[in-house]
C-alpha cells in the first residue's frame, strides 16, 4: 500500500482530497490529510463579514464533514516535513510515511513583521479582516465607529486575494453612505504598488472607481513602521498617512511549518514549478494555492484551477509519465464596488483582464471590467457554489481551468 498525504485541509488540500479519492486506486494507495484546525472557513466571506452583510455562522462550518470518508484525517499539528526520509512528524512524535506529498498549508498574516502593528492598538485602532478574528472584531468596531480617517493598507505583496483590500475601501464608502455618514469618514487607500492593482488594464479601472467614491489614493507607500501613540504609519521614505482607524492588511506569509522544515524562501512560500505544480527540490512533493512561490494570485480560483491541473499530473507522476505543463495562471475575480454592483476579471500570467462577456462571447451573463449588478449576484451566489460544488471537487461547468492563450472564451473589445 502506497501512501498519497495532504498537508493542509483548508481550500486546496480539501478539494484535492475529494479530486484524488475517486482517481487513485483504493487497494493500492491510501489518502491522508492532516491538518490542527476543525473549523473550515469561507475566507472570502471575512471580506463582507465587518459590514453585516454575512453573519459569523454563513462563513465557518465544520471541516470534517467535507473530507471524504474514505481518506484518513488526521486532526493534529504538523511538527516537520523530512523529504529526505519521505515522512511528515507530528507534534505527537508520530510520523506519517509518503510516497506523494501535496503541501496545501496556505498563507497567514504576520503583523509582528511591521513594528508597531501588533502592538496595544491591535483590534483597537488596528484591524484586519484576513482572519475571522480580525473580520469580527472589525465589525463590532464599524458598529459603534462615529467618523474620522479610515486607512485601508496593504504592507507589502504578495498578499491573499489582491483586490479584497480594494474591496473593502469600495464596501466602506458604500456602507457609510447608506448609514448616512459618509461625510463624516475621510477613505484612503494605501498601497506598495505603483496603481491599484497589479495588472495595469485592471488598475486603470480600479483607479476609476476610487476616483468616482472619492477615495483618496497613496501608491507606492515602503511601510517601515505603525507609529500607533500618534496614529501614523510611515515608510521608508519617512511619508505619513494619518489615520483613526486602520484596516491593514499585514505582512503574508507561507506556513511556519516550511521554514522549519527549511523548504520556503523568505516568506515560507514553496518554490514551485509554475506550469505542473511539482516543487523544485523534490519530485514527489507537489504544492498548490497559498502554499506556492507561483506568479499567481492567491485566491481561491486560482486554487480550484490548480487542483484540477494537479490531479491530472499525480496520476502522471505514478504512471511514471511526463508532467504537463499546463497551469497557465488562470485567474478570475469578482470584485466588490459597492452599492449592489461588482465587476469581473480574468487573466492569467501573460493575458491582461480585458472587457467583453464571461463565460459566453456577446451574452455573458457576467460583464468584464464593467460594474454590473449581475456580476455582485455572481459575487454572492459564490459562497452557495464554494460550499457545495467548489471544496467538493465537483466541476463548476463553464469555467475552465486554461484560461484560452488568445481570450477566446469571451469577447473582446476593440
Amino acid at each position: 500500500m502506497k501512501n498519497l498525504v495532504i498537508l493542509g485541509a483548508g481550500t486546496s488540500g480539501t478539494m484535492m482530497a475529494n479530486h484524488l479519492v475517486s482517481k487513485l486506486p483504493k487497494k493500492e494507495w491510501k489518502i491522508t490529510i492532516v491538518d490542527q484546525y476543525k473549523t473550515h472557513y469561507y475566507q472570502p466571506g471575512f471580506l463582507f463579514l465587518p459590514f453585516d452583510i454575512y453573519t459569523t455562522k454563513q462563513v465557518k462550518k465544520n471541516g470534517k464533514k467535507f473530507i471524504p470518508k474514505a481518506v484518513d484525517y488526521i486532526q493534529e499539528k504538523i511538527e516537520l516535513i523530512v523529504p529526505k526520509d519521505n515522512t511528515v512528524k507530528l507534534e505527537s512524535g508520530k510520523d506519517v510515511p509518503y510516497d506523494i506529498l501535496i503541501i496545501a498549508t496556505g498563507t497567514k498574516i504576520a503583523p509582528d513583521e511591521i513594528d508597531g502593528m501588533d502592538g496595544p492598538e491591535w483590534y483597537k485602532s488596528i484591524f484586519d479582516f484576513y482572519t475571522y478574528e480580525g473580520a469580527k472584531s472589525l465589525r463590532d468596531k464599524l458598529r459603534e465607529w462615529e467618523g474620522g480617517k479610515l486607512v485601508v493598507h496593504i504592507s507589502e505583496m504578495p498578499i491573499k486575494c489582491p483586490v479584497a483590500p480594494l474591496e473593502f475601501a469600495f464596501l466602506a464608502d458604500s456602507y457609510f453612505k447608506h448609514k448616512g455618514m459618509r461625510d463624516k469618514v475621510d477613505i484612503t487607500f494605501v498601497t506598495p504598488l505603483g496603481g491599484a492593482f497589479t495588472k495595469p488594464k485592471a488598475t486603470e479601472a480600479l483607479h476609476y472607481l476610487l476616483e468616482e467614491k472619492g477615495i483618496k489614493e497613496v501608491t507606492d507607500f515602503a511601510i517601515e513602521r505603525v507609529d500607533y501613540e500618534n496614529n501614523k504609519i510611515i515608510d521608508y521614505a519617512d511619508s505619513e498617512v494619518e489615520y483613526d482607524l486602520l484596516v491593514t492588511v499585514p505582512t503574508n506569509m507561507g506556513d511556519a511549518l516550511i521554514e522549519r522544515s527549511g523548504m520556503g524562501d523568505d516568506l515560507n512560500y514553496v518554490p514551485t514549478n509554475k506550469g505542473t505544480l511539482q516543487t523544485l527540490d523534490h519530485k514527489n512533493i507537489f504544492a498548490i494555492g497559498d502554499a506556492t512561490n507561483l506568479p499567481a494570485s492567491k485566491a481561491g480560483s486560482v486554487a480550484h484551477f490548480e487542483a484540477e491541473i494537479l490531479t491530472e499530473n499525480i496520476l502522471h507522476f505514478i504512471k511514471g509519465e511526463e508532467l504537463k505543463v499546463e497551469f497557465d495562471g488562470h485567474a478570475n475575480c469578482f470584485i466588490e464596488t459597492g452599492n449592489g454592483k461588482a465587476l469581473l476579471i480574468d487573466f492569467n500570467y501573460t493575458h491582461e483582464p480585458v472587457e467583453g462577456t464571461f463565460p459566453f462571447p456577446g451574452v455573458g451573463p457576467l460583464n468584464l471590467l464593467k460594474e454590473s449588478r449581475t456580476n455582485h449576484m455572481g459575487k454572492m451566489a459564490f459562497r452557495w457554489v464554494y460550499w457545495n460544488m467548489l471544496i467538493k471537487g465537483i466541476h463548476i461547468p463553464f469555467v475552465s481551468a486554461r484560461m484560452s492563450t488568445k481570450g477566446k472564451h469571451f469577447e473582446e473589445v476593440e
